[in-house]
């Protein structure tokens, strides 16, 4: 039998709306996933997603277009740009910012860690 049939999950393509504004859930964790959730986020020039922590989750950024930084407390600055992508290890502080004058749009993807 299947396990990905038994726990109730099943491939499904993805429609990003591409010139939608701020946030856009791609996926939301259980009962959508098993651990992994992800989103799309636009930011105007000089905007801020704000500084907060991925707790006991990793992040993957991956950029769509614009320019910006990745801001982590007690590590160096990323950039980040188009093919320029940055990881975010557990519970590190973080934030985003759009640098350019144009938007940073990009996909985060969370893998929450075991229990």
């Amino acid at each position: 039998m299947d396990k990905t049939k038994t726990i109730g999950l099943e491939p499904k393509a993805i429609k990003l709306d591409m010139r939608a504004a701020g946030f856009q859930r791609i996926l939301g964790g259980p009962p959508s996933t098993v651990r992994l959730k992800s989103g799309m986020v636009s930011l105007e020039p000089g905007e801020t997603v704000g500084t907060h922590n991925t707790e006991n989750k990793e992040e993957l950024i991956i950029v769509l277009e614009g320019e910006g930084e990745m801001v982590f407390e007690g590590y160096d600055t990323v950039k980040l740009s188009k093919g320029k992508n940055a990881y975010c290890p557990p519970y590190t502080e973080h934030n985003i910012i759009n640098t350019n004058d144009k938007i940073l749009r990009y996909i985060y993807v969370i893998s929450i860690l075991g229990e």
